[in-house]
């Protein structure tokens, strides 16, 4: 057994115990101030010292359109270690994520919040702190070129919108996901390539082609209220949706299976009296799709749907667009390598990197679309995730057999001079070349308006782009 592979070993105990209270102690995205602070301190008593994503001006940070103002993105949940080679070489980042969902039916749910880890994230940071402790270990590093980089980071789940639009809005955060946030503040200018491991059910090591991208959708409806027994003196907010929602799920046979689509509205406010005329009605969405350009365009077919519906019934709209995450595009020989270095842990008949395209979502796609990566999933789950009844079945599956993979497939990239990763960056073609080329494409797509204009002539415009 290799140095790193022995010291994880040797934390067994301390990474399980991780898995367990970061269970106990579920937080949503940018919330994540306990973790936080259990974490800093777990890796502390490893020797290492955590650096932090403090307070940064926007001078420093990538500038959109919309972030010219003279203003200081505050101190978020999350903290980074390097381990460097002292040879020339890429930067490999290695990922954890600290956020939970909300989930209140969850048997152990947070009683006062509904917070609870069900999707497996707090086995992600207990992985990590394995990783952690093997290249702390000395002689670890030994035969290994350039540096690798342990990040922990907040806010992967698209959830709490109204909570994370009111941080954009006070300055505290620019994107409503963590990994995003982190390359706007520029904390990966420097990475080369990077990969994580993702908890799933079952008991094997398995990666999908790629999977899914969206944009996350909020619509409110503002119409007139009136007594329900005189429904002709009011606008019914509450029809307009049900109308546009309806209009919406007629786009559906205009979906090609290439691109992968999906659409699902929920209506999260409909009225507040049986006996009045609802005129304040939200519908939350998110158009999912296999491109940033497929999805986009759909996007504006659901938007012209929706202003088309609340016209007709003469309600007026307000669109609210954010670009969530990107669709996660995996470099081939990076998966190549997690399929070795699982081998190596699980047994061959236990790895499936051959899988289908995903429909589901990740921020970690916003990373591959700059640089090559790759995000293979790993059992050790029960239950179905994201409900109530999800838990960690075998938690050295998911957490001590995680760290060891992705310690081989660290070694595999950087052993020889880091032949392998400088072959995999040199051939990668990410779809964009710079970070601040991706935000800038995603920031087109951020939407804010008004999408019907009653003129005084009687005539109706709709603007929903």
């Amino acid at each position: 057994m290799n140095i790193g592979l022995n010291a994880i070993e040797q934390n067994k105990s301390l990474i399980l115990e991780v898995e367990r209270h970061i269970w106990q102690n579920p937080e949503t995205g940018y919330r994540e101030w306990k973790t936080h602070d259990y974490l800093v301190g777990v890796f502390k008593s490893l020797g290492l010292e955590p650096k932090f994503f403090d307070r940064i001006p926007a001078s420093i940070a990538i500038k959109s359109a919309k972030d010219g103002k003279d203003r200081v993105f505050e101190k978020i949940p999350g903290f980074y270690v390097d381990f460097d080679t002292g040879r020339e070489g890429p930067r490999l980042a290695v990922f954890a994520e600290m956020d939970g969902l909300l989930i209140p039916t969850h048997p152990e749910s947070d009683p006062k919040t509904g917070a609870v880890h069900a999707c497996g994230h707090h086995a992600q940071c207990a992985a990590i702190v394995g990783v952690a402790a093997a290249f702390s270990a000395p002689g670890a590093l030994d035969g290994l070129s350039g540096s690798i980089r342990l990040i922990v980071v907040p806010a992967e789940e698209g959830i709490e919108r109204d909570f994370r639009n009111d941080l954009i809005k006070k300055g505290v955060i620019r994107y409503i996901h963590g990994k995003k946030e982190l390359m706007f503040r520029g904390l990966l200018d420097d990475v080369d390539l990077a990969f994580m491991i993702h908890t799933a059910q079952g008991k094997c090591l398995f990666c999908e082609k790629g999977t899914n991208g969206n944009i996350q959708k909020k619509f409110t409806f503002i119409g007139k209220s009136s007594h329900a027994a005189d429904p002709h003196e009011g606008i019914n907010a509450l029809y307009a949706a049900n109308v546009a929602i309806n209009a919406a799920n007629a786009l559906r046979e205009t979906f090609t299976e290439k691109d992968v689509i999906r659409f699902h509205p929920i209506i999260t406010s409909g009225g507040t009296a049986v006996n009045a005329i609802p005129d304040k009605v939200t519908v939350e969405a998110y158009v999912r799709g296999a491109s940033l350009k497929a999805y986009s365009q759909i996007n504006k077919k659901i938007n012209r749907a929706f202003a088309a519906a609340a016209a007709s019934l003469g309600c007026r709209l307000i669109i609210n667009d954010i670009c969530g995450s990107a669709p996660r595009l995996y470099d081939q020989k990076m998966i190549d390598v997690f399929s070795s270095a699982g081998a190596a842990v699980l047994g061959s008949d236990n790895i499936d990197m051959d899988r289908s395209w995903d429909s589901g979502c990740s921020d970690f796609g916003d990373i591959t679309q700059v640089m090559p990566g790759v995000h293979p999933h790993i059992g050790g789950a029960a239950g179905i995730s994201h409900g109530s009844d999800y838990k960690i079945a075998d938690p050295v599956l998911a957490c001590v057999d995680s760290a060891k993979i992705q310690v081989n497939a660290a070694v595999m990239l950087l052993e020889n001079g880091a032949a392998l990763a400088k072959e995999i960056i040199k051939n990668n073609s990410p779809a964009y070349s710079s970070i601040k080329g991706f935000l800038a494409a995603t920031d087109e797509i951020d939407l804010e308006r008004e999408a019907v204009i009653y003129e005084d002539n009687g005539n109706v415009s709709l603007c929903f782009t």
